[in-house]
């Protein structure tokens, strides 16, 4: 019989291990699910994973598409990550990403037409305090009134959902559209854009935005103090009280910062990619961002990794929907596989499997 046997400490070899060898076994049921929906499994993995980066004919779009889609993800998962290890459980960067690109795009058409250096530079700033106000909301009720965190901020996007909508068709709408719903074109503005900083290669603002996240919360997290805390209150609250850590501060400073980071993800999205705020302008990327803090351990490297590679499957997916006719919905299972699974192959990290006899099992 297989028993499972706890391990004094989780297997740091098993913690590198597992996420790789979720990616494996999430293709393999990708494979089996695109063979019960009547496609070849070996080309619907190769389209998602491979011809992005290697086929000659999408190579030359999909490359610099890999940095555009994955700034976002990173950048919204690094903030999730802080509070994930402090045990802060953070469900509504979506909304936080979609105030950010409300506050942000707002600001900038309150000063249309005006051309000046500072708008770009004020719209970011606008961003960042959006998606932090609306962190703020679970973060005061959690301290003030111990509500769930969870619910709380996940209830929120739905809220900012709304809010989308309303700008879209109302108050942020292009006077000049025709009455079509969405703002002005963000991106054709001078000063309001966030356009390529070096040709071809998909880099703008919001990729140098992610990279110095990354160091920054590497450092953070291993070089100071707060990130001494924030590991510590994620392993043994307890153990933190004794410590003196300040619970309610390092909640609001979790919350905050996954706020700004998401808020700074709209912004940068709204003013480059996506161009202008309209009614579907929110793709999923804080939702996504959950599975790729998980998929990177927590680690800034590893979410950097993760991004990358949940980015790939953002646009071998599209490639997949436009060459073998797959539903945008499957891609999306696909996605949620890799999170499943992973949490899946985490029992080997603090588990091992061993072979048992009946008298040890009696034992």
């Amino acid at each position: 019989m297989i028993a499972l046997v706890k391990r004094p400490q989780p297997s740091k070899l098993w913690t590198i291990a597992t996420p790789l060898l979720a990616v494996l076994i999430t293709m393999v049921l990708g494979g089996i699910l695109f063979a019960l929906m009547g496609k070849d499994p070996l080309e619907a993995i190769r389209t998602i994973f491979w011809d992005p980066l290697f086929h000659e004919q999408f190579a030359s779009y999909s490359r610099p598409q890999l940095l555009v889609k994955a700034a976002p993800l990173i950048l919204i998962a690094i903030g999730l990550s802080l509070g994930f290890k402090a045990g802060i459980w953070n469900i509504g960067a979506e909304g936080q990403y979609i105030m950010g690109a409300l506050s942000g795009a707002a600001v900038g058409l309150a000063l249309y037409p005006m051309d000046a250096w500072f708008i770009f530079p004020l719209m970011v700033i606008a961003g960042a305090i959006g998606g932090t106000l609306w962190a703020m909301i679970p973060a005061i009720l959690k301290t003030r009134f111990n509500t769930n965190e969870i619910l709380v901020s996940l209830m929120l996007v739905y809220v900012a959902e709304q809010l989308l909508a309303s700008a879209a068709l109302g108050w942020l709408r292009d006077p000049d559209g025709n009455g079509f719903p969405g703002s002005r074109n963000l991106s054709r503005i001078d000063s309001m854009s966030n356009p390529e900083l070096i040709a071809g290669t998909g880099a703008h603002w919001g990729v140098v935005a992610a990279f110095a996240a990354v160091v920054a919360a590497y450092v953070l997290i291993n070089k100071h103090m707060l990130g001494f805390q924030i590991r510590l209150s994620g392993e043994s609250p307890r153990a933190a009280g004794f410590a003196g850590v300040n619970a309610k501060r390092l909640i609001v400073f979790c919350l905050g910062t996954a706020g700004a980071l998401a808020g700074l993800a709209g912004i940068f999205e709204v003013t480059g990619p996506a161009g202008q705020i309209s009614i579907d302008f929110n793709s999923g990327y804080g939702f996504t961002a959950i599975i790729v803090a998980f998929l990177g351990r927590l680690h800034p490297v590893g979410i950097l990794l993760a991004g990358l590679l949940l980015a790939l499957t953002f646009i071998g997916g599209e490639l997949a929907q436009f060459m073998l006719g797959l539903p945008s919905a499957s891609i999306q299972v696909f996605q949620g596989m890799l999170l499943m699974t992973l949490l899946a192959m985490d029992i080997l990290v603090n588990y091992r499997v061993v072979w048992t006899s009946k008298k040890e099992r009696a034992q």
